[in-house]
Parts: C-alpha cells; structure tokens; sequence
C-alpha cells in the first residue's frame, strides 16, 4: 500500500516533465516480484491513450521527421505514460476515471473553454486526494488485520514444531547448529550473518545475499533480535520466528507489512564487549584529532 502514489491530477500534471516521467518509470519497476505485471498494466494504459489521442497528420508529422513534432509528441508521450501508471497505482484502490474524459481535460487545458471555473479544479482535486487517502488508510487497516490473523495462526503451529521453543515475551527460535562460545550482552556488538523472509517465504534481506556479515550493538535493533541473539553463543546458527509487536509492529518497515511476522536465520561471528567497543571509539576520536 506505501508504493501506491498519492498525489493528485494536479500534482501529475506539474510533474510530468521528461525527468519526472523516467524516475516514476523506474520505481514502478524496481520489485522484482511486481516488474511484470507493472510491465502489463502500462502496456495497456499506453494503448488506450493511444486510442483516445489523435494521430498526427500525414503531412510530415506522421513519422516526426523534425525537431518540433518529435519534441511536442515526446511531451505528450511522457505525459500520458506518467498520468496513465498513476492511475494505474489508484485503480487497485476501485478508482476508475474515464480516459476520454481526462483526454478532454487536457484538450480544454490549452484553450479557455474550461467546464470548471479555477476554484472548482482545486476543490475537485482536493476532494479527489482526501477520497484516495481515506480508500489507502481503510485498506491498509484491512491487510493489516489480515497479516495479523495469519501471523497468530503461524505461530501458534510452528510453537507445537519439534524442537521450537518459546520465551515469555512470544518469541520462538530453533538451533539449528549449537555451539558453546560466549554469549552477548544487549550492551555488545555483534557481528552476524543472517537471512529475513516472511512467512510465505519472501526474502527482505540477506547479507548472505550481499556476501558481507552485518555488525551493529545488540541493542539498536527490533527487540525480537535484541532478544534472541543474546540466546546464543559464538558459532551458533539459530532461527528465530519474531511476532510484529517484537519486530516493526502495525506500521512495517519498507517492504516488510503491518503486523508482519518475521524468520531470520541468524549466524553469530562475533562478539565485541561494550567496553572494548568504547575504548576503540575512543582511540578513534583521538587519532582523528592528532591528525
């Protein structure tokens, strides 16, 4: 729900500039799990649009064969793709505008036969912006209680797995290779290998993937992590199963939703005391200041 764009017509039509229009272009196609059906959903904007406009005349401009029709049917263009995968985003809200009728709009832009006076433009796109932000928030809400049922359900099964055991706070893990090193204090850095999915199975982040440990203080991260890697010494690769109200709770974090439950298998490098930790900042500083 966070990549749906909520901006007005207004606001499209200021940004549609040739920049404005490839940046949109290339957020919309960033997730790999939804390139193609963005991919399909522009397809089929552009060839409505298509449709709706005019073909240029067979007088020369058929072919853009100079710099004015190539650049006027470029404006156009990019205008009609940003405005077309703008709507795009919205019609998943149940939004439906009547391409003609926005066809139109455009068309009464360039001259001063308007079926709007100025202070109706602004009060309908406000009206239009306040109508889509309440359809974001309501189905936020709704697919958020929706990832929350699902997520009680998964863990109340995966507690009744072999071998998953649970702590006070919900929290569940499973060792997956033991080992008898130390074990961190929340106050201490840790240095850890480790994989995100969410329940189906969907990676969010890895630095596996990224072939470079990750290292941070214990504490600085959701409760769920602060928690359970203090549960386990060097050497040991755990997995944890962490409810929402230990991880990112109802609002989420990027691509991770309301209300997610979260797996990570977790890998612990290494340990840094607090005060080591400290002393290394410390002789940071003052070489810095020597220097």
């Amino acid at each position: 729900m966070k990549k749906l764009l909520q901006v007005s017509l207004l606001a499209t039509a200021v940004m549609a500039g040739l920049s404005g229009c490839n940046e949109e272009q290339a957020a919309s196609v960033a997730p790999a799990d939804k390139a193609a059906p963005a991919a399909e959903n522009a397809t089929a904007a552009e060839n409505k649009t298509a449709e709706n406009t005019a073909a240029p005349s067979a007088e020369g401009s058929a072919e853009l064969g100079n710099f004015e029709d190539k650049s006027a049917y470029a404006i156009g263009l990019s205008m009609g793709r940003y405005i077309g995968s703008t709507l795009e985003k919205q019609q998943e809200l149940g939004i439906s505008l009547n391409n003609d009728v926005i066809l139109q709009g455009v068309k009464d832009g360039f001259g001063t036969d308007a079926k709007l006076t100025e202070e109706e433009v602004k009060q309908a796109l406000m009206d239009y912006d306040t109508h889509i932000n309440e359809l974001i928030e309501t189905k936020a809400k709704e697919e958020a209680a929706a990832t929350l049922k699902e997520g009680q359900e998964f863990l109340e099964k995966n507690a009744k797995r072999d071998g998953v055991q649970v702590t006070e706070s919900g929290l569940q893990y499973e060792v997956l290779t033991d080992a008898e090193g130390d074990k961190p204090a929340a106050e201490d850095v840790v240095t850890v290998h480790y994989t995100g999915t969410l329940i189906d199975g969907t990676t969010f982040d890895s630095s596996v993937e990224r072939g470079e440990p990750a290292s941070f203080p214990l504490n600085q991260v959701i409760p769920g992590w602060t928690e359970g890697v203090q549960l386990m010494p060097v050497g040991a690769k755990y997995k944890f199963f962490i409810p929402a109200d230990l991880a990112y709770g109802e609002t989420g974090a990027g691509s991770i939703p309301g209300n997610a439950v979260l797996i990570f298998e977790v890998e612990l490098l290494e340990i840094e005391k607090a005060a080591d930790a400290e002393e290394a900042v410390a002789g940071q500083k003052e070489e810095a200041t020597q220097q």
